[in-house]
């Protein structure tokens, strides 16, 4: 089947046709074939809004700004705004207007809200916010602390002007004669250090072996240590740690009267025991040295024993016993 001419032509008009709405709609952002829904949001200021700017939930994009206009005399703007469908919040959700990079750019954000209110429709007027940029927060910031600035320059402009009126001439030459003799010192110091500099760099030779001594002498010290640590100086050490604390509870038990030390310490009665003791024993002894017949008696040949006599003046018989 053979078309004619005509219908060639007009199969070729309407195609163009639809091929120019089609490129119009695009250059438009908007799609022929769109099911989304479309909300209106009323702000007082845009901040550079564009028609054509991404709609997101949570960071996802969801829809584009499709117009922006006065909605009356007040200078209010009214957006209007699609959401795709794939996405439903309630009616009390907000519209968010919010700054998309740090050098400007605004875009819309919906604050979805499951309050169990009905669901937003298409058509609906959302409730509006808008979030404050990088540079009004700096500017909020900012104003305070500039306040305080501003104070801070005039009471210190106040307190140089009564500074001002306090110090008199006099005042002001004792002043200039203290930073005469401050230089004076300054330059005095610094002759010093000329002087302890030139020290250092004539013994610098000096200096260094000093330090190397040292180096040596640190070295020979860790050495030292470490030897005396495989020597075993920690376990002795412990040892006589064990010792003392030994030794520390056997002098606290003397000290108490336990065992025989302590009670050699501390009974008085054996001590007046050992001393009687002691004083019999020196008499015996003395006794035996004057007397050393009475213990003693050697019969040579078998002569016969004579009996022993008493001798006068005996120092056991006048001893007084104690």
């Amino acid at each position: 089947m053979k078309l004619s001419r005509e219908i060639k032509t007009g199969i070729i008009v309407v195609g163009g046709i639809l091929l120019f709405i089609m490129g119009f709609s695009y250059l438009k952002s908007a799609p022929i074939f769109d099911n989304s829904k479309t909300f209106y949001a009323v702000y007082e200021h845009v901040g550079g809004l564009q028609p054509g700017t991404q709609v997101s939930i949570n960071g996802f994009n969801v829809g584009k700004v499709n117009d922006i206009k006065f909605k009356d005399e007040s200078g209010s703007l009214l957006v209007t705004f699609s959401v795709s469908d794939n996405f439903t919040f309630s009616r009390n959700s907000l519209a968010e207007l919010y700054d998309t990079g740090i050098i400007g750019g605004k875009g819309i954000q919906i604050r979805p809200v499951f309050d169990g209110a009905p669901e937003a429709q298409s058509g609906d007027t959302l409730l509006t916010d808008t979030r404050p940029g990088l540079t009004e927060l700096v500017q909020q910031k900012l104003t305070p602390l500039q306040q305080k600035i501003e104070g801070a320059f005039t009471n210190a402009d106040t307190l140089l002007m009564n500074v001002n009126q306090i110090l008199d001439d006099k005042t002001k030459n004792e002043l200039r004669e203290s930073i005469a003799n401050l230089n004076k010192l300054m330059g005095s110091l610094q002759g010093s250090a000329g002087v302890l500099n030139e020290l250092l760099q004539k013994n610098q030779g000096k200096l260094d072996s000093s330090l190397t001594n040292f180096s040596e002498l640190s070295a020979n010290f860790a050495q030292l240590s470490d030897s005396l640590n495989n020597a075993g100086l920690g376990r002795t050490m412990a040892n006589l740690e064990s010792t003392v604390s030994s030794l520390d509870k056997i002098l606290a038990n003397i000290q108490e009267g336990e065992g025989s030390m302590g009670k050699l310490m501390k009974d008085e009665a054996l001590y007046a025991n050992l001393n009687n003791a002691s004083k019999q024993l020196d008499l015996l002894l003395q006794d035996f040295r004057l007397n050393p017949k009475r213990y003693v008696n050697v019969s040579v040949f078998g002569k016969k024993q004579k009996d022993y006599t008493l001798p006068e003046n005996d120092p056991a018989e006048n001893k007084e016993e104690p």
